[in-house]
């Protein structure tokens, strides 16, 4: 009986010391997971934003899909333009001379491809929709829309991924204290996301961290 009791108490102090081993090491392990996975999240959500960019600066507006996304990071071409001062002499019928007018004119120098420019040889633009590392293939969602501020109506588009399809394959209990996130030093909310369908931003939600980092 004695002999029970022992093997008991050594199952059960191995069992604590296990717990105990879990929680100091489950946290740092998670941190560690989290910032690689984030780092190739926030990458590709890089992408996006540099690609709505350049639509935007191309056609006024933002891209509401990948398709239309990515065909024109395919087709799309800058505009490349010089700008420079004139002047000339114009009769003014008020004074009845001639004054002298200044003005600038925009020369047109050629075109560059979107793709050329964004991403040079890289195609990684095709795949920029998925998310890195999902186990069942999802895809960020994006959207675009034109908002109203002070009376000016401006173009926003959003795109983003739950942090839960990221860390799908982590302890709840760290995911759910993952998703309370509230400080400068972390992604804040539940989500991971860029741009904003209520600002007029092309913000990340991430820490400066993840922008010093040189993600592939």
């Amino acid at each position: 009986m004695k002999t029970i009791i022992q093997i008991v108490l050594w199952i059960a102090c191995i069992g604590l010391g296990y717990a105990i081993y879990q929680s100091v090491t489950g946290p740092i392990e998670f941190k560690k997971v989290k910032q690689e996975r984030f780092a190739k999240v926030i990458s590709n959500l890089k992408d996006i934003r540099n690609s709505q960019e350049a639509y935007k600066t191309v056609t006024g507006k933002y891209a509401n899909d990948f398709n239309s996304l990515i065909k024109f990071v395919e087709n799309g071409k800058y505009t490349i333009t010089q700008q420079r001062d004139s002047s000339y002499m114009e009769f003014d019928e008020t004074y009845k001379i001639d004054v002298l007018k200044e003005v600038k004119i925009i020369d047109t120098l050629g075109f560059v491809g979107v793709r050329d420019s964004l991403f040079k040889k890289d195609d990684r633009y095709k795949t920029m929709m998925n998310v890195p590392g999902a186990t069942k293939g999802e895809k960020f969602t994006m959207k675009s829309a034109v908002i109203e501020k002070s009376g000016y109506k401006a173009p926003v588009f959003e795109a983003k991924v739950e942090k839960s399809i990221v860390l799908s394959d982590q302890p709840k209990t760290l995911l759910d204290r993952e998703n309370g996130q509230m400080s400068v030093e972390e992604v804040n909310g539940s989500s991971i996301k860029v741009g904003s369908l209520d600002e007029v931003s092309t913000s990340g939600n991430w820490p400066p961290i993840y922008d010093k980092k040189k993600n592939k």
